[in-house]
């Protein structure tokens, strides 16, 4: 849990924030719009993954939500966009967020490129059956689906996945150099049959996709 203490290196007002940094360039505050244009619009619909932030009464959420381009989400016009909430844990934690607090936050990403898109917004949660049916996929509807009014948008800088390696190939990490699923769970059940879990996870996985 965080404490709050000031070991007088503490910085707690916004102008000695402002003073350890340079003005951000024009560019960086002209590309922010309230509405997609053309270029952030083509940027979304080839994006098939998203980061999806939210905050309510019980804390912050900041959720992954992925899917092939153009099934990943719908952009209806310049200002709304509309995510089914694909099959996940069953926790709800952006969903009980959003039924508290709609505003959003989403990150874009599209493979093998550094920049990346964030889009500021309003959200609710819709079960309208078009709208369910329009996102079905293998015959499976979503349970729900999120609709996003766009409020901000702008394209962030490569420098973070630059410096990071994101897409470089030898930026991988085997997968015996960290836990599996089920060892992670187990870190934090200690008695959790992490390997039955794992063994069985794939299949599941493979089966409950959508």
């Amino acid at each position: 849990m965080a404490t709050n203490h000031d070991d007088g290196w503490t910085i707690t007002t916004l102008e000695a924030l402002c003073a350890r940094y340079e003005s951000p360039a024009e560019a960086s505050l002209r590309k922010e719009t309230d509405a997609l244009t053309p270029a952030y619009r083509q940027w979304i619909e080839a994006s098939p993954f998203c980061v999806l932030a939210s905050a309510g009464n019980e804390g912050l959420d900041c959720s992954p939500r992925g899917d092939r381009p153009g099934t990943l989400l719908e952009v209806v016009d310049d200002t709304t966009l509309l995510l089914p909430d694909r099959r996940g844990n069953n926790r709800l934690d952006t969903l009980r967020n959003l039924v508290e607090d709609p505003r959003v936050a989403l990150l874009f990403f599209v493979p093998g490129t550094a920049e990346t898109l964030r889009v500021n917004g309003r959200a609710r949660i819709t079960v309208a059956p078009a709208l369910l049916e329009r996102f079905e996929v293998d015959g499976k509807k979503p349970q729900t689906v999120i609709e996003v009014r766009i409020e901000r948008v702008y394209f962030q800088c490569a420098r973070a996945l630059v410096r990071s390696a994101l897409w470089n190939a030898d930026s991988v990490v085997g997968r015996d150099r960290i836990p599996t699923a089920g060892e992670m769970i187990r870190s934090a059940v200690p008695a959790f049959d992490a390997e039955t879990y794992d063994r069985a996870l794939p299949a599941r996985q493979k089966q409950t996709l959508y």
